[in-house]
């Protein structure tokens, strides 16, 4: 073997930790106070529990039910109330919050903070796909983080949700880990594009992979839950007709569905085509959260120069919430993928 070629066992010291990267973002604001770095490096190291409780979950019997409903009237699993404590802990004990949101709690949480009020809020889902889990199958967290503007007057859960209660657009920060066959996880802050990290287990930090994440303009790839079509609108049901049986000698789309957002979205970013997740006759005003599902993914994807939209014009990142659980209809990936459907819902 030539020398040039031999391992020296230092492979991969140059690669950027997130750790690194947000402190470099930080760098580029002269006046940023590092509220924002503390606060997701405790997203980290929340995303590094879970997926150590994920990886364990077999040996440890953390598969099966908890015994309890969250406020969505789903069926808790054990591994749904671990990752929604150990966000809650880790994100508190920053106290550079002074509200949370979770998929799992019915009320926003007001944050006690006696040195300062915290100038952030975060709207979390600490384990989607949860109902994947005990088959093995990638599951996630989503997160979404922004600005309030009067934490001094968040005294309530009535005061944190109406402090939350904001457009996808005004987002600080929006990211997702998934816990597959590697653990990954993809973040954006508004003034920077989305980069995708893998958590390095010999080190124990997530390294960069995937710089620069672009979404392809157009791909022949859908992912919905096709099951439901007869619940969708005509429009919907045309799209899918259009695509499944073109005519003319042109190739079928090809469907690609997991069952977990986080999955099918990331497999969205990285080879294209559309995600989405309609309203029907059983969820007329649609399935995803909006704060920390449908909102977050959405940043995602149109910094990574996709779209997103709610129906065939209007953007999900322009909805104002009235609920911190509201639902949402989802249209997203590639852009010509995303204009293709919303002709056929403007038809309608």
């Amino acid at each position: 073997m030539a020398s040039g070629s031999l391992s020296s066992g230092l492979e991969g010291i140059e690669c950027e930790t997130l750790t690194r990267f947000v402190l470099e973002e930080q760098r580029k604001h002269k006046d940023a106070s590092g509220d924002l770095t503390l606060l997701l490096s405790a997203v980290q190291i929340s995303c590094k529990v879970i997926e150590s409780c994920v990886r364990r979950a077999g040996i440890a019997k953390l598969y099966g039910l908890a015994g309890d409903q969250n406020v969505q009237g789903e069926d808790q699993k054990k591994l749904d109330v671990i990752a929604n404590d150990a966000f809650k802990m880790n994100v508190q004990s920053t106290e550079k919050v002074s509200v949370m949101v979770s998929e799992e709690e019915d009320l926003a949480i007001v944050v006690s903070n006696q040195l300062t009020k915290a100038k952030y809020a975060i709207a979390f889902d600490p384990l989607d796909g949860s109902s994947n889990i005990d088959a093995n199958v990638s599951i996630g967290t989503i997160f979404s983080i922004f600005r309030i503007e009067d934490p001094e007057n968040v005294k309530t859960p009535e005061d944190a949700a109406n402090a939350i209660l904001q457009p996808g657009r005004d987002m600080v920060c929006a990211g997702y880990a998934m816990y597959g066959s590697a653990t990954n996880m993809v973040i954006a802050f508004q003034e920077s594009g989305v980069q995708g990290f893998t958590l390095d287990t010999a080190i124990g930090e997530f390294v960069l992979t995937h710089p620069n994440i672009r979404i392809p303009s157009k791909t022949t790839i859908y992912s919905c839950n096709e099951g439901n079509m007869g619940s969708w609108s005509k429009g919907i049901q045309d799209y899918i007709q259009s695509i499944k049986f073109p005519g003319d000698g042109q190739k079928p789309y090809s469907a690609r569905y997991v069952g977990s957002m986080v999955a099918d979205v990331h497999r969205t970013l990285l080879y294209g085509g559309i995600f989405f997740y309609p309203a029907d006759k059983k969820s007329p005003t649609g399935k995803l959260r909006l704060l920390y599902e449908g909102a977050p993914m959405a940043f995602l994807m149109e910094k990574a120069g996709g779209k997103a939209l709610l129906n065939g014009t209007d953007r999900v990142l322009d909805v104002i919430p009235t609920n911190i659980h509201e639902r949402t209809p989802v249209f997203l990936g590639s852009p010509e993928n995303v204009d293709e459907i919303a002709s056929f819902l403007l038809q309608e």
